[in-house]
């Protein structure tokens, strides 16, 4: 009798699940202005942060938007810890620097910021696989994000074999990443 009853309740659980989710109707939202929010770009936070050096405690750099964000420590209270920019300057930390135990910082300098990092500091990349597709309510083709692949960049990895033009890399310059490839990338880029 037990089974009997189980079988009877999944399957009637079964047809009501398959008869909500599986509706071949589309609604339309009730908000229209809900629908522009999705094709809204979106645009980077104002940085809010005072003068100064801050510990930086993970990076990463988007190749979608070419915007890289930090994850700072002790940033002013009531001040948001992500610090985002599309333009921002790295150096290497010096031989002193690393000497006197300073770790990967940011430096903010008259609303100027350079990253100045380790040789072995890692930032993570995310490669955003895109493919064209046609817009179904417009027919026109536009390009959509399909995935999106992570990797590591170590832009001062390989700055040990050329101490040749290692004076080049204390000073803060503008660095691309290089083309992404899975795995650990070492090296400028372009």
């Amino acid at each position: 009798m037990l089974r009997k009853l189980t079988v009877y309740l999944m399957a009637v659980i079964l047809l009501v699940t398959t008869t909500a989710c599986g509706s071949p109707t589309a609604q339309a939202p009730t908000n229209p202005a809900a629908n522009q929010e999705i094709n809204r770009v979106r645009t980077s936070p104002k940085n809010n942060l005072s003068q100064g050096e801050y510990p930086v405690q993970q990076a990463t750099y988007d190749d979608g938007d070419g915007e890289y964000s930090l994850m700072l420590l002790n940033t002013p209270p009531g001040t948001t810890p992500v610090y985002r920019s599309t333009d921002l300057q790295m150096a290497r930390l010096t031989a002193e620097e690393i000497s006197g135990g300073k770790k990967s910082y940011l430096k903010i300098d008259n609303n100027n910021a350079s990253l100045h990092l380790t040789e072995d500091f890692k930032i993570e990349y995310v490669h955003n696989v895109t493919e064209t597709v046609n817009n179904p309510q417009t027919g026109q083709p536009q390009t959509v994000v399909v995935r999106q692949q992570s990797g590591f960049w170590a832009p001062f990895a390989g700055a040990i074999a050329g101490q040749a033009i290692g004076s080049l890399l204390f000073t803060p310059r503008y660095y691309m990443p290089p083309m992404y490839q899975p795995g650990i990338m070492n090296g400028y880029g372009g």
